[in-house]
């Protein structure tokens, strides 16, 4: 049974200021999130249940609640500034 992907408000405006270019790559990777939450390359953040999904120099970081098969996305953004705000 596919997972539900949930973007956050915040994430959602992260994902708006992104070029088109990227914007769609990002796009693509979240619906992939759907069928498999733990792609390759996907890794577990350290201190917590986040995950980080890499997708050229932009993160998406997102938590996986396995019971209700919900994937929520809490930040994206380049990989220099996505982890100093959350």
């Amino acid at each position: 049974m596919p997972y539900e992907v949930y973007l956050k408000r915040s994430a959602e405006k992260d994902l708006q200021a992104l070029p088109q270019e990227v914007h769609q790559k990002i796009i693509r990777r979240l619906l992939a999130l759907s069928a498999n939450p733990h792609p390759p390359g996907a890794k577990k953040l350290w201190g917590g249940e986040r995950y980080r999904l890499r997708v050229g120099a932009c993160r998406v970081l997102y938590t996986i609640d396995e019971a209700m098969q919900k994937i929520e996305v809490s930040a994206v953004g380049h990989r220099l500034e996505v982890y100093r705000r959350r």
